[in-house]
């Protein structure tokens, strides 16, 4: 059988027995550590789940105001576009007057001349003033009624709020001073008779 020894309290004991006890604890001293980590991987895994969850939901969340935000700009900066004129009414205006000189002659009379000469080119300015005036205000009030289709809950920010009631209110502005002057009610041509 085992031989017999002597252990540190002076107990006699089998070699064989004290070895296999020895492995037993030692077993169970590394299940007990394995155990503990990988609680403690549970613990983390558990802890970081709803971080990581949140962290996409803020970036997520952060970027759905971008459009809306760039939206609300261009509309606000169109609606200045209607008022102050454009490359685009400029050049439009131009071309009218343009053609208004080559179809009048020397031989036509002054009302001719000043209307084709004048007035189709302030009402290419007013036409284009009116163009940009629209779709400022239609842009702006996308962005506004945007949130009612959007994801309920997220509450638009109120930055874009404020610019795109200032790209409506431009808009509006930009169109009645279009209409008016289009009807020459505003600036109308100078009466010729």
């Amino acid at each position: 059988m085992g031989t017999k020894t002597v252990d540190e309290t002076g107990v006699k004991t089998d070699d064989e027995k004290t070895v296999k006890a020895e492995e037993e604890a030692a077993t169970d001293q590394t299940v007990g550590e394995a155990g503990e980590a990988e609680d403690a991987a549970a613990d983390t895994d558990v802890d970081t789940a709803p971080q990581a969850a949140a962290g996409g939901a803020v970036e997520k969340e952060g970027s759905t105001g971008v459009g809306q935000g760039a939206a609300a700009v261009v509309s606000a900066g169109l609606g200045i576009v209607s008022l102050t004129g454009s490359w685009v009414g400029t050049v439009a205006s131009a071309r009218e007057s343009l053609i208004g000189q080559l179809e009048t002659s020397s031989s036509s009379n002054v009302g001719t001349l000043i209307e084709k000469g004048y007035g189709d080119a302030w009402h290419a300015t007013a036409l284009w003033g009116g163009a940009f005036a629209l779709v400022a205000l239609i842009v702006g009030v996308v962005v506004l009624a945007r949130p009612a289709f959007g994801a309920p809950g997220r509450p638009q920010a109120p930055w874009i709020k404020s610019v795109s009631w200032a790209g409506v209110a431009l808009g509006v502005i930009g169109l009645l001073l279009a209409v008016l002057k289009y009807t020459d009610v505003l600036l109308g041509l100078p009466s010729t008779g």
